[in-house]
């Protein structure tokens, strides 16, 4: 496995292995890796020639310092894993690197970055869109594999794909859950193991949540009395949207896929969770 810290040292493996018409494939990632990574990585290793993971924390997609700051960083752990795991080259670059000045560029894609994520947390998806637009340039993959447990942001990801009309499958993969139903995160490393307990029930709400014959406003209002009466547990929002443009809905009827969105925080330090349902 090759790992590499600058584009240029990227984009001349990566030129090699197109003279010889392999397929490349990518998986961004911002480090402190788990299983739900790993099976990001062994599909791409199944469907692609050439797998490339990138592990970059990337400052601009977040708005809080601190969050920033507590993120784990855990390069050389995460390494060993993706060489289990069949991954041929690391792109770990620095910020200087990947920001050698600052990146003004405004990506807009409402309401798909307007909500959710995007109304609690500004100028998160911009940030999203001029890193992993910034990957893109530098792999030019022909897939590129995102999880997920981060819905919303695939969504974002898929619009600024036609907008820039790049020729690039973005690939949509499973949420991989512990044993409890508490989908995977690198944020979990923060949570005590009393809090991990805790932190499982938000998926068990939802589950339930799906279950019962209940209106949207119903179901909206179950999910956020039953998370909050759980001490420990605090719901910052949950959204039952489309699908396709995270649009609200009022009634099941109104798109052809509802998906409920959900952030939580967890703990006496809360820890910021996100988590998701398909309800149709």
């Amino acid at each position: 496995m090759l790992i590499v810290q600058t584009i240029a040292e990227l984009k001349a493996c990566l030129n090699g292995e197109r003279e010889q018409g392999h397929s490349v494939g990518l998986v961004p990632t911002m480090g402190a890796l788990h299983a739900g990574h790993a099976s990001l990585v062994e599909r791409s290793v199944k469907e692609n020639d050439v797998t490339v993971v990138s592990i970059f924390l990337n400052p601009t997609q977040f708005n809080d310092k601190k969050d920033l700051e507590r993120y784990p960083r855990t390069l050389e752990a995460d390494c060993e894993l993706l060489e289990k795991c069949g991954a041929q080259v690391v792109f770990a670059p620095s910020v200087e690197e990947v920001y050698p000045e600052p990146d003004t560029r405004v990506f807009s894609y409402p309401p798909t970055d307007s909500v959710m994520e995007g109304a609690f947390r500004p100028g998160h998806f911009n940030g999203v869109c001029q890193i992993v637009s910034k990957l893109f340039d530098y792999v030019e993959p022909d897939r590129a594999y995102f999880g997920e447990k981060d819905y919303q942001q695939i969504c974002v990801i898929r619009r600024m794909v036609e907008d820039l009309k790049m020729d690039i499958n973005i690939v949509a993969c499973p949420v991989i859950r512990e044993e409890s139903g508490l989908a995977r995160s690198s944020r979990n490393t923060l949570l005590s193991d009393d809090e991990r307990q805790l932190a499982a029930h938000i998926y068990r709400v939802l589950s339930e949540s799906r279950k019962k014959q209940m209106s949207v406003a119903e179901t909206h209002d179950f999910v956020v009395s039953e998370i909050d009466a759980i001490e420990g547990l605090k719901v910052q929002y949950f959204s039952i949207v489309d699908g396709l443009t995270l649009a609200d809905v009022s009634t099941w009827d109104d798109a052809e896929s509802v998906v409920g969105c959900i952030t939580v925080y967890c703990g006496a330090v809360p820890i910021r969770l996100i988590d998701h349902i398909r309800y149709k």
